[in-house]
Parts: C-alpha cells; sequence; structure tokens
C-alpha cells in the first residue's frame, strides 16, 4: 500500500511514519512544506530507506498534490498537517484558516478525483477498493469542559479558539465529503500529545528545556487548567487501529486516561530534573484558554480494542530522558519557541 502522509515531518507525524514503516510492508510519502514546526532531523534514521520519500510542498498546491497521486498511486492520506499553535493562530487567524481549511478541503478533492471509479463523472461515488482517507483532529474542537464529564463522540462542537474553529471547519468538510460523495473517510480527535521530537512551544518540552537552563517556565493563570495527556507512541497505535479496522464515515476519539493540572505537570518535570519550583513564573492567562480537557475512550476500546499502554509517569519520564539525551536537538529549538507562548 502506498500511503500520503501530510505533516510527517512535525511531532506527531514524524513518530507516526516511523512506527509504520517498523511494523508495515508499506510505502509512505511524506508531504511537507517544512514551516518552523517541521524539521527532518526527526527522520534521519530513515531518510534512506527505501519505502519513504520525502517531498517538500503545501497542501494547498492542488497541481502537486494531483502530481503525487499519479506518481505514486496514492491509496490512502493520513492527515495530520496542520497549524496548530492556539497563541499563533489569535495572532494570525487567516493563516490556520488557509491550510487547516483550504488545504484540507484541497486533499479532499484530490483524493475524490484520484480514486473514484468514472473520473469523467463528477457525481460519481464509487471508489478504487481498500482507499481511506484519515483526518487527524484534536479535541480542543468540542470547547471547554466542564469539572466533570468527557468529551464523546456525540459531544457538540463548540471551538474556543481560531485554531481549533479552523479543526472543527476541517472535521466538518470531511465529513461532508463523506456524506455528500461518499469518500471514505474516517476522523480520530486525541487529546494532548507528548513524547520525542515534540516542538519546543508546547508545555512539555518547552518546560524541560527551560528547566535545563535555568530559565524562567511562564504558566498561565492559576496554572489548574487539566489536560488529558496521550503519550505520542500510543496516539500512533490508535491511529494504525483506526485506519485498519474502524468504520468509515465515524470519528474515532483517542485520550490517554491521563487528566493532569498543567501546574503538576510542571512540578513533576522539576522534581525529575532535581530543579527548583522557583523557576515557576504565573502570567497573565490567554484569551479564551479552556479550562478543561478530557477523552473518552469507550468507543475505540469497545469496538476496536484499542486502549493506552502507557501511564503518564512513565510516559512522561520516558520523554524527558529523551530530551536529555538529545540535547543538541532541544537547543536547536530554542531560540525559535522563546520567541512563542505554549500550547497548553
Amino acid at each position: 500500500m502506498n500511503i500520503l502522509v501530510t505533516g510527517g515531518a512535525g511531532f506527531i507525524g514524524s513518530n507516526f511514519i516511523k512506527y509504520m514503516l517498523s511494523k508495515y510492508d508499506y510505502t509512505i510519502v511524506n508531504l511537507d512544506l517544512l514551516t518552523y514546526a517541521g524539521n527532518l532531523q526527526n527522520l534521519k534514521d530513515i531518510e534512506h530507506e527505501e519505502r519513504y520519500h520525502f517531498v517538500k510542498g503545501d497542501i494547498c498546491d492542488r497541481d502537486l498534490l494531483s502530481k503525487l497521486f499519479h506518481q505514486y498511486d496514492i491509496q490512502a492520506v493520513i492527515h495530520f498537517a496542520a497549524e496548530s499553535h492556539v497563541d499563533r493562530s489569535i495572532d494570525e487567524p487567516e493563516v490556520f484558516l488557509k491550510t487547516n481549511v483550504f488545504g484540507t478541503q484541497a486533499l479532499l478533492d484530490t483524493a475524490k478525483h484520484y480514486w473514484k471509479v468514472h473520473k469523467l463523472d463528477k457525481y460519481c461515488t464509487e471508489y478504487k477498493d481498500d482507499v481511506k482517507f484519515i483526518q487527524i483532529s484534536t479535541d480542543e474542537v468540542y470547547g471547554a469542559l466542564g469539572k466533570e464529564g468527557y468529551f464523546t463522540e456525540k459531544t457538540n462542537l463548540s471551538p474556543n479558539s481560531p485554531y481549533s474553529a479552523s479543526k472543527a471547519s476541517a472535521d466538518l468538510m470531511v465529513r461532508a465529503y463523506y456524506e455528500t460523495y461518499k469518500l471514505p473517510a474516517v476522523i480520530t480527535r486525541c487529546s494532548n500529545n507528548y513524547g520525542p521530537y515534540q516542538y519546543p512551544e508546547k508545555l512539555i518540552p518547552l518546560v524541560i528545556s527551560q528547566a535545563l537552563n535555568n530559565l524562567p517556565i511562564p504558566v498561565y493563570g492559576d496554572g489548574k487548567q487539566v489536560r488529558d495527556w496521550l503519550y505520542v507512541e500510543d496516539h500512533c497505535s490508535a491511529i494504525d487501529s483506526v485506519f485498519h479496522n474502524g468504520r468509515i464515515g465515524e470519528v474515532y476519539n483517542i485520550g490517554g486516561n491521563n487528566e493532569k493540572e498543567n501546574i503538576e505537570t510542571i512540578k513533576f518535570i522539576l522534581n525529575y530534573l532535581n530543579k527548583s519550583e522557583d523557576l515557576i513564573e504565573f502570567v497573565e492567562d490567554r484569551l479564551g484558554h479552556d479550562r478543561r480537557y478530557a477523552i473518552a475512550n469507550t468507543k475505540i476500546s469497545e469496538e476496536l480494542g484499542w486502549v493506552p499502554s502507557n501511564t503518564f509517569n512513565d510516559g512522561l519520564s520516558k520523554t524527558i530522558q529523551w530530551y536529555l539525551e538529545n540535547r543538541k536537538w532541544t537547543m536547536s529549538h530554542i531560540s525559535n519557541a522563546n520567541k512563542t507562548s505554549k500550547k497548553h
């Protein structure tokens, strides 16, 4: 099978490509524009693998997409590519609309045209066998929770930031292409990921980087925002399950069953690194900051038998160790990360 992975040089995408190549005899084409969060160093250990091909390009470039589908006979799309930093979306929402909404639509159009059986019939709803479009989304499209309860696949979409609104819009476009054109598509929505190769503007790698350099760690508001944390390898295994066994037209929530207050996570990291909590610096809260996210894994667990393998303490310990052993990688990103706030 030939799979197009968009955004494969990013954090989750690069982990997913390596996961899939290690498990299956697939060919993977990685399309990535290499913006600030994309880094080919994430994939250096597989760059000479015959089943892996990197293409630098924009998912909004329809001519390029058409060329790739024809050149590599693409049979599946795993769509990670997205602008994903909440603070950036507050400053430049139009950038998020362009990539996350129009880029997704360009991919859907290309897949629809290339995969349909009768290409000259624009209303054709018959597609080649075993083709599939997987939209990788986020729990942030649901908005915020109260102190109790969980997001389920039936929770109404109530995005509170330009980022989450753009992802919700992309999800609805994927749903529309399934409902209108019968394009074989599935949507996954995950909780906060963490693990190796995560760009240091995000909470966990930023805290690690700042602590290692004895720099202040800015914490929004009171730091009691709750996030459900998902180790990136567990996310990869969940996407694998959905890709091979998920029902077409469905949504699957993927969570780690690891709810933690941000301040608790930060203190764990500081304690692990033997750093003082005096590094914590409380700052003004972010605009539209969601208070709590938490995902119910019931559907993916009952239908596909997937459950996360890593506890938060184990996953976070492995993550910290990776950053300690790869400080050169981390240091090369700190200058850019320090110019932005983190998503947490």
